[in-house]
This record gives C-alpha cells, sequence and structure tokens, in this order.
C-alpha cells in the first residue's frame, strides 16, 4: 500500500508541535509501560496498522509480556490486567469511541478510584494524543513496515 501524503514534510511545523506534544505525554509521570498498552489499545481500535506495529515494538522493549499483549483486545476477559489498568484501559476506549455513548460516568467512577487528578489529565492527553496519530496515519496510509523508522526497539 502506497502512502497518500506526507504530513511530517508537507507541514513540518504542526508536525513539530504534535511530536512536542507527544513527548511531553512520553515524560509525563504515568509509567511508560501502562501509556504503552494504552497507545496499542486505542490504535487496535483504530485499526491504525503502524501504530499497532510502533508500540507493540515498544512495549516489547519495555519488558511487558507477550501474554499480555496477545491478550491486550480481549482485556475484560482474564486476570493479566490489574486494576489500575483496566481503568485505564475503559477510559482509553470511553476517549476513543466516544460518538457510542460519550464517557459514562462508571468509566469516570473507576478511572478516578485509580488516578489522581494529575494522572487522570495525564491519561487523557496520552489517549488523545495517540487518537490523533491514529486519524493522520489512517488517512495517509502509512503502513507498518514505516514503524522500523520510528521505533526504538529497531
Amino acid at each position: 500500500m502506497e502512502s497518500r501524503f506526507d504530513y511530517f514534510h508537507t507541514a513540518p511545523e504542526l508536525f513539530k508541535a504534535l511530536y512536542a506534544l507527544q513527548n511531553a505525554v512520553n515524560h509525563a509521570s504515568l509509567p511508560q509501560e501502562l501509556q504503552e498498552l494504552v497507545k496499542m489499545r486505542a490504535s487496535q481500535l483504530n485499526g491504525c496498522a503502524l501504530c499497532i506495529a510502533l508500540h507493540l515494538a515498544e512495549a516489547r522493549r519495555l519488558g511487558i509480556a507477550d501474554e499480555k499483549l496477545h491478550l491486550l483486545n480481549a482485556w475484560r476477559e482474564t486476570p493479566l490486567f490489574d486494576a489500575r489498568e483496566r481503568a485505564a484501559l475503559a477510559w482509553t476506549e470511553a476517549l476513543t469511541l466516544v460518538t457510542e455513548g460519550h464517557v459514562a460516568d462508571a468509566v469516570y467512577e473507576q478511572v478516578r478510584a485509580q488516578f489522581s487528578d494529575q494522572e487522570l489529565v495525564e491519561l487523557s492527553f496520552a489517549v488523545t494524543t495517540i487518537n490523533t496519530w491514529n486519524r493522520l496515519n489512517i488517512a495517509a496510509r502509512r503502513s507498518p513496515e514505516e514503524a522500523k523508522k520510528f521505533s526504538k526497539a529497531a
């Protein structure tokens, strides 16, 4: 599949701004392992092959078990995910699929029980930022092979 457009070279200032936001999210207080699970889950929901490949490599580099990564799309059905991860994944799904019922109070209550105000805001930025990357990469038809260029694991 050939890419449709190159947002990096066409609009470098916009790319730099989004990259700066991503860098700030990456350096927030949320553990990198949790951030990678969130990035992967949103990317699965959106069907962004590039982002799935990129964040799979990063999750493995961070030492997240393959079993957990293989079962991420069925996180509700396995005991591999702790309460904090479950809350983050529920929040990720609610924000990613916001048109399917907005963010339910039950999901908000679940995430509030596990995260401080600061962490909730950071988690929300992590989810919305990966959703932006997903949408750009899907629209541009960026291939998963391109993930090797960006992966720290490569």
